[in-house]
């Protein structure tokens, strides 16, 4: 995976369907445990409602550990809708909680669906959301007569320098978006008659 979307702030929001409050929370997770504390601080704060429903995605590759429950609303209306929105949405390391105080009216199996899937959007629409990238970092260790070329090849690819430092010769900290990282070594080599290299020191998401 070269890109995801990642929640930067969590946000929460709710719904009204019929007299019964839905109240979406999330929050960015990166373990079962920070999962479980995020679910257990939401029952605290709500300890009177009837129910605490929630889904989380932990992962950025391939393996994603994906978990929900309903506690206590009929099976597979209240956490695999949550999910579903989840992964509709594209945003990984992810928890939501849906909090629900009972209205006194019963919404039927379709109408608790519909309400903890909108419940979940809000609290998602309601949260900041960036698009984290797999960049490449990297050095590049040059004479001065080569920084011009350097600098050209990078505002023309997809990549920041990060730190110049200046001794005898000039060394670039580099990142690069980890797509278009080979083609920008093998341009920078042909450019500088590979009196320039470049020197791979790490991966990031950002």
């Amino acid at each position: 995976m070269k890109e995801y979307l990642a929640l930067i702030e969590g946000g929460q929001d709710e719904i009204i369907e019929k007299k019964s409050r839905f109240i979406g929370y999330t929050a960015a997770v990166s373990s079962e445990e920070e999962a479980a504390a995020f679910i257990e601080s939401i029952k605290k704060k709500h300890y009177d409602a009837r129910h605490n429903c929630f889904a989380y995605s932990i992962g950025t590759g391939n393996q994603t550990l994906l978990r929900f429950s309903d506690d206590g609303e009929p099976q597979g209306t209240a956490g695999k809708p949550i999910l579903e929105v989840i992964q509709g949405s594209g945003i990984r390391n992810i928890c939501i909680v849906v909090t629900r105080y009972f209205g006194g009216t019963l919404l039927g199996t379709g109408g608790l669906v519909r309400a903890y899937t909108d419940a979940a959007k809000a609290g998602i629409a309601a949260s900041i959301i960036r698009l984290k990238r797999q960049l490449v970092e990297c050095e590049l260790d040059m004479e001065y007569t080569d920084l011009g070329k350097i600098q050209y090849l990078i505002g023309n690819t997809d990549a920041e320098i990060t730190d110049t430092i200046y001794t005898d010769k000039v060394l670039l900290k580099v990142r690069v978006y980890a797509p278009v990282f080979e083609r920008f070594g093998k341009e920078v080599t042909e450019a500088t008659g590979a009196r320039v290299l470049v020197k791979k020191t790490g991966e990031v998401f950002d």
